[in-house]
């Protein structure tokens, strides 16, 4: 009788009952995930008429391009992809920048309170972002850079979460590297440049993944910053057509289609190094 054989008779019927019910959990939860996006895409090809008779139906019953159609000829929809770019884009580098420096100072020189400033990072996170809400608007008003890329930009360009994930992965770096770059003569900013950073792809592209998203799908801040069509992002865009205007749904999701699809697109080109970024970042 071989192995295989007797593994398998050897198996408990409370084992197979647990993975069962494991991928049956897994499944349900899968379903529910993608049921919004399903709906959302449906949406986008539906009449008002067909979409109200029968709303909770997933699929049309009269297929229609309108959503799409009226999404170039009610929107100025290439300048807001165009602005949500560079608000998303040069915000998101910025940050992996700042962030990184940041976290290369908590992680790898020793100063007098560097752990008082690791913790202080760490008390930011508490703080909820519409705290500071009124107090960056009123600066930002003092220095007329409101309706402008460095008023949308630059209050964004560090991430308190960005610092702590950054410094957990620099933490786990051997310093037997640093001390060996010291040796042929590297500074700080050589041996950040050069040694520190291509060890860290899969922290670079977790932080950038994670900060691309949330300011692609930024709605509040755009909408305090922004009050001219000129300088809106695509949510902010979404939004106002919506409030403005006899909402036409089909357009809204035609809309909401394409703006996920920059996000899909950088999350599959990074999924390789983001999984390995969540899954090792903080180990020794």
């Amino acid at each position: 009788m071989s192995t295989d054989t007797l593994r398998r008779r050897t198996v408990r019927p409370s084992t197979r009952f647990a993975d069962v019910s494991k991928w049956i959990f897994v499944g349900v939860g899968l379903v529910l995930a993608l049921v919004p996006f399903i709906w959302m895409l449906s949406t986008s090809f539906r009449t008002e008429k067909d979409l109200f008779s029968n709303p909770a139906s997933l699929f049309p019953t009269e297929w229609t391009l309108h959503g799409y159609q009226g999404v170039w000829e009610q929107l100025p929809f290439l300048l807001l992809v165009f602005n949500t770019i560079v608000f998303a884009g040069v915000t998101t580098l910025l940050t992996l920048l700042f962030d990184s420096m940041c976290a290369y100072a908590l992680a790898r020189i020793d100063f007098p309170g560097r752990n008082i400033a690791f913790w202080l990072v760490l008390v930011t996170l508490m703080v909820p972002f519409q705290v500071t809400l009124i107090p960056v608007f009123l600066e930002l008003f003092h220095l007329d850079w409101l309706n402008t890329y460095q008023g949308l930009i630059i209050p964004r360009a560090t991430s308190a979460f960005g610092i702590f994930l950054f410094r957990q992965f620099f933490v786990s770096i051997p310093r037997d590297l640093d001390e060996a770059a010291r040796i042929d003569g590297a500074g700080h900013l050589r041996i950040y440049w050069q040694i520190i950073l291509p060890l860290a792809k899969p922290a670079i592209a977790t932080v950038a993944v994670l900060n691309f998203t949330a300011l692609w799908n930024d709605l509040l801040w755009p909408l305090v910053v922004t009050s001219t069509s000129e300088m809106r992002t695509l949510p902010a865009g979404l939004a106002l057509f919506g409030g403005q205007h006899v909402t036409d749904h089909a357009v809204l999701m035609a809309g909401a289609v394409i703006s996920l699809l920059p996000i899909a697109i950088a999350f599959f080109l990074a999924q390789r190094y983001f999984v390995a970024g969540v899954a090792t970042t903080g180990l020794k």
